[in-house]
């Protein structure tokens, strides 16, 4: 079509927000298009806006739909919310179904070079047409050009749609091609086409970005990347691992991170990064390495976790620490490798065969992952045993707003109870598994710490206190016993629960942990502005300390909300605590999508309104 000539630029009213408002991009999987969109996502931060992005893929190299969905949150909500109130449909494969998922009064976004019959719009949404091919192809003769400037062209029009100061654009452009500045003048003129076309065809939107100042300090981190920075601050120095998405990038950044910060100056390195042939061989690594006294850890998702259940039950049993970061994903078996989930929590909590009981961490964000990825280490030489970091897809492989990660240079490193080469030279009694304090957990000696005492002994079969084999009953129901005291030894060590009270007295409270917070937090607000009044409690490792378990006593019904179809949280819950089943409500979302708000207040208002819940408790409202 002709550039002077643009087509479908009013159909319907529009939404007005300023900085308040989602913008999905629909592109083709290997188009390029995920640095144009993470380019427009950090233009806004630096507008001073905070904002939530998530980049939702296929499980293919190139070919198939992928979309990146930025929400603009001035308050600071930094969950999904739910609906989509500009769409910048770039992928033709895709369009009904993205037009359909537009607010009524929304606008859509879509290359207008080709003409589309009325039945491909609604009469509810604002069209916005900008001929981004025949721009391109004017422009530029090589098919990889076209392709990738296109990109940055659609960002250069929305940008000048949304008011984003094109000054931004600019630096950005420069900082992302520092290297290779040579290519900075042409996309800075791919960027300009785009600005040009509107500024002469078109008139901003409805919706707006302003400059604000409520991002401050926080930074836009992967959750993947800081977990693997946690594991450097936190003393592993072994990462023996098998690729599996979505946690490679866990190897990938604890690799980079070496490089630069376990690397001595000759350019020896301080670290061991195994790639293995499998899982199996994987933990086996790490478990051998955590017998030697290094710090070792490995990364991987459900799958993973199903073919590592022996060497983990011999870490439990055995008593040798390890550390796994378990980036969840959609299963069972292959699954949805690229969609997310919370569906590994039993897995991992009675992970191997027998009578096993395993510590989980959970954090919410990136902060927490470098935190509670760095706290691992020492809660398993602590306790001598595995301790899994349960991630997932939505904070692992997408960028978060969170707050700068804190570190104390005062910090020394727990490595729990070893009994050293001093203490064995004066007779002390060693027992590898003598329970001599009463919390469950016997010394331990490392390898060679003395020619001829306290000798190194583990045994993944029945023992006594001195690792003598035994397959006495009551030999083994001691030692078994002992291992239950160490696993509530463990309630005091890992993260305590956080609470948030009701504005008023509630009989309603409700669970939540991990990813679901950001989207919890705005959902509460909402129930309250309704006038439904709900205690809220987040979890945030296990086992559960006693005031989980008074808080759900404390409330006459408490929701659980959970990524995964079988309530795998509230099962453990009352496997745990003996909790009425009946007491325990299940708020499920397992469609592969990072839980909204939305669909937690509609699930939860739905739920207080039914008649069963609502003669139960009077104060529902």
């Amino acid at each position: 079509m002709s550039l002077e000539s643009p087509e479908g630029l009013e159909r319907g009213g529009g939404l007005t927000a300023v900085n308040d408002f989602v913008v999905k991009f629909a592109n083709v999987n290997g188009s390029g298009s995920a640095s144009a969109n993470g380019m427009f996502a950090k233009s806004i931060l630096r507008m001073g806006v905070p904002l939530a992005a998530r980049n939702i893929f296929p499980s293919n190299i190139q070919g198939l739909p992928t979309w990146y969905e930025v929400r603009i949150s001035e308050a600071g909500h930094l969950g999904r919310r739910g609906g989509v109130d500009l769409m910048v449909a770039m992928n033709p494969q895709t369009w009904d179904k993205d037009v359909a998922e537009i607010e009524p009064g929304g606008y859509l976004f879509y290359d207008s070079t080709k003409p589309l019959p009325p039945s491909k719009f609604r009469d509810d949404v604002t069209t916005i047409g900008v001929p981004l091919t025949a721009i391109t192809n004017q422009a530029y003769s090589d098919p990889r050009q076209r392709q990738l400037f296109k990109n940055i062209i659609y960002v250069g029009a929305l940008g000048e749609l949304l008011g984003i100061e094109m000054a931004v654009f600019e630096t950005l452009i420069g900082e992302q091609f520092a290297t290779k500045a040579k290519l900075i003048p042409a996309n800075v003129a791919a960027l300009h086409m785009g600005r040009d076309y509107v500024r002469e065809y078109l008139k901003p939107l409805g919706l707006q970005v302003r400059r604000a100042d409520k991002v401050g300090n926080r930074i836009f981190v992967e959750g993947n990347n800081a977990a693997a920075l946690g594991a450097v601050y936190g003393g592993a120095t072994v990462c023996a691992w098998y690729p599996i998405t979505p946690s490679t990038s866990v190897a990938e950044g604890f690799t980079d991170w070496c490089q630069k910060f376990r690397t001595d100056p000759d350019g020896n390195a301080r670290y061991a990064i195994v790639q293995a042939e499998d899982e199996i061989a994987s933990i086996g690594m790490v478990v051998g390495a955590g017998w030697n006294g290094a710090r070792a850890f490995t990364c991987t998702s459900g799958p993973g976790i199903s073919l590592m259940q022996e060497f983990i039950g011999l870490s439990y049993f055995a008593e040798i620490p390890a550390v796994i970061f378990d980036v969840q994903r959609g299963g069972p078996s292959t699954g949805m490798p690229t969609r997310t989930q919370q569906s590994d929590i039993l897995l991992a909590a009675y992970a191997s065969h027998g009578d096993t009981k395993h510590v989980l961490l959970f954090p919410e964000d990136p902060r927490e992952c470098f935190e509670f990825g760095a706290l691992a280490f020492d809660l398993a030489d602590r306790l001598q045993t595995t301790i899994f970091v349960m991630l997932d897809l939505d904070i692992g492989m997408n960028d978060w707003l969170c707050e700068p990660f804190a570190w104390d240079d005062a910090k020394v490193l727990d490595r729990g109870k070893i009994m050293t080469h001093d203490e064995l030279e004066a007779g002390r009694d060693f027992g590898r598994y003598l329970d001599v304090d009463g919390d469950g957990i016997p010394y331990r000696t490392l390898p060679g710490v003395h020619p001829s005492k306290g000798g190194y002994f583990t045994r993944g079969t029945s023992r006594d206190r001195y690792a003598r084999y035994s397959e006495e009953g009551a030999v083994y129901v001691d030692n078994m016993e002992r291992l239950l005291r160490k696993f509530d030894t463990a309630k005091s060590l890992v993260p305590a629960p956080i609470t948030h009270a009701a504005k008023k007295k509630t009989g309603f409270g409700v669970l939540y942990f991990g990813s679901t917070s950001p989207a919890m937090n705005e959902a509460l607000e909402a129930l309250e502005a309704r006038g439904l009044h709900v205690d809220a409690m987040r979890l945030r490792g296990f086992p559960f300390a006693g005031e989980v378990f008074d808080f759900i006593a404390q409330h006459e019904l408490v929701f659980v909300v959970e990524q995964n179809r079988d309530a795998q949280l509230r099962t453990l819950l009352m496997n745990e605590g003996g909790v009425d089943p009946a007491k325990m409500v299940k708020v499920l979302n397992y469609d592969g999508a990072p839980i909204t708000a939305r669909f937690i207040v509609g699930q939860i208002t739905a739920l207080m309104d039914s008649p069963h819940i609502a003669s139960s408790n009077q104060l529902a409202k």
